[in-house]
């Protein structure tokens, strides 16, 4: 049994003999009206056990067949009010009992999983956000270390390409380690695979530290390149492990706390990153090593945590592990009994194992990976990541307080993660990729017309703030925390790691490429850079309108089941723009 909310309940064809089939036409889908906004998957033999289950079963059974009748005969009805109709039912409280399927409860054990896995995410976007302010007092530790050792001060363009070295590496590296996002999630599972490249963190974070103590940038260079591998695997790991581990109606919200916790470490790391904080000469090597609190944290949380049943079900086939790792999450044997049901009809659908040139080759991923291709590096180059790394300079220029102002942005970029955490249930991916999207190609175009007149009206500078602010706030409304967690979605079991590794690669690639070009860009290009900003939002704006399925409140098979070309619900329909809801 599968359930989750939307607004379509759909009947899988294990009925008993006595009960009609449904018709091939209607692919066993039964589209709903709005009603309580509810989408499950109940299979029929379901439904049954339910009827002779209740207090007068005895009763009820004999009229099974007729209940199988009558859905067929309503396919355009929510179960729930088909069966509502029946007296008998509804006395029972059958209809209660079926409500209570499509819902999940937040448990203790999952709660705990969820933020003991994004603790990793802390840690990167904490040493994205740490070295913006204090960037000239580690230049000055470069030029002293490389002036100890060679009697002379580095030139200026040498230390500033040094300085860009340091910056990008962690980019670089984060892109090498996304290859191996599928060994590890497949060799040793979601959860074991966090912890251990959570080693990589402690590492890097150690290197960081002792580059001061040991007078070598090198080592700092080094770190942060160990670093970046760490980054590179656990952003892909951890959407993975909990977009697999939550409930239906949770899955887009929780997966958007990694998000929330990557955008909370940027802030963080900023704010340490002040002079009059940590960013000082005598303890900005101090700054760089408070991720390992996060670090050392996940390794006395995460180890009590269930591993993904999903993977101990269809990866490994460990039904009875799954089980157990299901109960500790759902803290309900009905939840597991119903999950389980639709893992295993999962299963049957998909091939015990995808390989990398099968995943570019199999005809039913093409369209998942093009949609995940435009999505991502729509996100990563319409001016989010350009904002993020030089917003103190473009800020210095025109305020004398830019480092306060930079730290508006990390305060803005929490708060719409939060916003985007709420509303991900409600709105649903696609009308929150759509609407950020436009967002930010309005902003970007916005920007370039303040940008170019700014000479001519000094005034202009506070509205310059207010779009900037404007932007970020539209990135961290869906293409942000989305574009990191759509692959999972959209993805069987099998393709699923291999897809997340495309997703941290597009994504850190897009980070690393963006951080390369856009300085030269913005002295070819000035104020008119922001233009190709726009072009990009546009063009994942416009993919994304007439490619990308609603995800919201379905099960990781019917979403799959789309692309192998299933009959049931069309990729497109003439109702609206928001297809799939």
């Amino acid at each position: 049994m599968m359930v989750h909310t939307a607004s379509h309940l759909c009947l899988m064809p294990s009925m008993p003999a006595a009960a009609p089939a449904l018709s091939a036409g209607s692919g066993g889908c039964l589209p709903g009206g709005q009603g309580s906004g509810v989408k499950g998957h109940v299979s029929d033999r379901r439904i049954h056990t339910l009827i002779e289950n209740s207090a007068a079963g005895t009763e009820l059974a004999a009229r099974t067949k007729d209940v199988y009748q009558l859905v067929h005969e309503n396919q355009r009805r929510p179960v729930a009010a088909i069966l509502s109709g029946l007296p008998q039912i509804h006395q029972l409280g059958v209809t209660s009992s079926l409500d209570s399927l499509v819902q999940s409860h937040l448990t203790a054990t999952l709660l705990t999983s969820i933020l003991a896995a994004v603790l990793g995410s802390l840690q990167v976007g904490y040493h994205t956000g740490n070295v913006n302010a204090p960037a000239k007092i580690i230049e000055e530790f470069f030029n002293h270390t490389w002036r100890e050792r060679h009697n002379q001060t580095m030139s200026h363009h040498s230390l500033t390409l040094l300085w860009s070295l340091s910056v990008s590496i962690k980019d670089f590296g984060a892109l090498l380690g996304s290859l191996g996002v599928k060994y590890l999630a497949d060799s040793y599972g979601r959860r074991n695979s966090i912890l251990i490249v959570n080693c990589l963190s402690v590492v890097g974070t150690c290197l960081m530290f002792a580059s001061k103590s040991s007078e070598s940038f090198e080592v700092l260079i080094l770190g942060r390149l160990v670093f970046g591998l760490f980054c590179g695997l656990v952003m892909s790991l951890n959407p993975l492990y909990i977009q697999e581990v939550s409930p239906i109606n949770l899955r887009g919200a929780f997966a958007t706390l990694n998000q929330v916790s990557f955008a909370s470490g940027i802030f963080v790391g900023m704010v340490a990153g002040l002079e009059t904080v940590l960013g000082t000469e005598n303890y900005w090597a101090m700054m760089l090593s408070l991720s390992l609190i996060p670090a050392l944290a996940q390794y006395l949380l995460l180890p009590f945590c269930p591993e993904s049943p999903r993977y101990l079900l269809i990866t490994r086939g460990e039904e009875s592990k799954a089980e157990a790792a299901l109960l500790r999450l759902r803290g309900s044997s009905d939840k597991v009994f119903a999950e389980l049901e639709e893992m295993k009809e999962e299963a049957a659908h998909t091939q015990t194992g995808v390989t990398i040139h099968d995943f570019f080759k199999k005809r039913s991923y093409r369209q998942p990976i093009i949609i995940v291709l435009f999505i991502n590096l729509g996100s990563q180059l319409s001016g989010f990541n350009a904002i993020i790394n030089y917003s103190t300079r473009m800020f210095q220029a025109k305020f004398d307080q830019a480092k306060y102002l930079t730290l508006g942005v990390g305060a803005v970029n929490v708060t719409f993660t939060l916003v985007a955490f709420f509303l991900m249930e409600r709105a649903g991916r696609r009308r929150l990729l759509l609407t950020g999207f436009i967002s930010i190609a309005v902003c970007n175009l916005l920007m370039t017309i303040v940008d170019s007149v700014l000479h001519l009206v000094p005034e202009l500078r506070s509205l310059q703030v207010l779009l900037v602010f404007c932007l970020i706030s539209a990135y961290e409304l869906g293409p942000g925390p989305i574009s990191w967690f759509i692959a999972a979605e959209l993805f069987d079991q099998p393709g699923r790691p291999i897809a997340m590794a495309f997703t941290s690669m597009l994504n850190w690639g897009g980070k690393f490429v963006l951080a390369l070009l856009f300085p030269p860009l913005l002295k070819i290009c000035g104020a008119y850079v922001y233009l190709l900003f726009m072009t990009v939002a546009l063009v994942a704006f416009t993919f994304t309108w007439i490619r990308l399925p609603e995800t919201k409140g379905r099960t990781f098979d019917d979403i799959a089941e789309e692309f192998r070309g299933a009959e049931g619900i069309p990729l497109h329909n003439k109702i609206g723009f928001n297809t799939f809801t």
